[in-house]
């Protein structure tokens, strides 16, 4: 059973096992508004939790992603290459930014559950 989790950085991951998928939040996606580009980055690369991992960019402005956990990416969505405006329409889905083999599972308990984080966000 997945399970999903956030940061207050507005990144997502949903968990499976030893195995995460990474993006960035609906929220997220609504404050950069019509991405234009997005830098993922290669399998094989190691990052710690909070390293920064890609780059997205809008019309507005560029921001960084950061790992929301510690460990070895083994996939990007080559897709948004294509069609980076995929993060807009589907954030959370088919716009997710890369897939990662985690290093410590201990480190889920520092991210915020999704109540948590939408109590967050309410904040804003």
């Amino acid at each position: 059973m997945s399970e999903t989790r956030y940061t207050d950085q507005h990144e997502w991951v949903r968990i499976d096992g030893d195995e995460a998928t990474v993006g960035i939040t609906k929220y997220a996606a609504e404050q950069l508004g019509d991405v234009v580009y997005v830098e993922l980055p290669e399998a094989g690369r190691k990052v710690g939790q909070g390293g920064e991992i890609a780059v997205v960019e809008s019309v507005k402005a560029a921001s960084e992603v950061y790992a929301p956990l510690t460990g070895e990416v083994t996939a990007s969505n080559a897709a948004l290459a294509q069609d980076p405006a995929t993060v807009n329409a589907d954030p959370q889905g088919e716009g997710w930014f890369f897939k990662m083999h985690l290093a410590d599972k201990g480190d889920v308990a520092k991210l915020m559950t999704e109540a948590q984080y939408a109590e967050f966000v309410k904040g804003l």
